[in-house]
């Protein structure tokens, strides 16, 4: 349910290392928690991002949630799947549902996330 070679924050998102970017999206517990997500609102390409800053929302048939930058970095590609197909992120979480790709300023930050063990634990509190 969450792949141990992922990195997490304490805001529902993953974080996939690609050489000297990385891929972001919601975790599985995340898209359950939401429901249904009905519209996806992601920051452009070239748009520069700042840990912990929201930089677009989620919104479902339940609710509207803010997501947050995971790292700091540049995004070079937004999913534009879900701009036509936004349910990918309930389907697919960790695949077909990804949100954004970023060049990070610095890949130690990276580091600092949670890891799976973490991140479940923090889950089942």
């Amino acid at each position: 349910m969450y792949p141990d070679e992922l990195k997490y924050t304490a805001e529902h998102e993953w974080v996939r290392v690609d050489g000297d970017s990385v891929v972001v999206g919601i975790t599985d517990y995340a898209q359950s928690q939401l429901g249904d997500i009905v519209y996806v609102s992601l920051p452009e390409s070239g748009d520069t991002i700042e840990p912990g800053v929201s930089i677009g929302e989620l919104e479902s048939t339940k609710s509207v949630s803010d997501l947050f930058a995971p790292v700091s970095g540049v995004v070079t590609e937004r999913n534009e799947q879900l701009d036509s197909t936004p349910e990918l992120v309930n389907s697919d979480p960790y695949g077909e549902g990804w949100l954004i790709k970023v060049r990070i300023d610095d890949p130690a930050a990276v580091a600092s996330l949670l890891n799976a063990d973490a991140y479940r634990a923090q889950v089942a509190e």
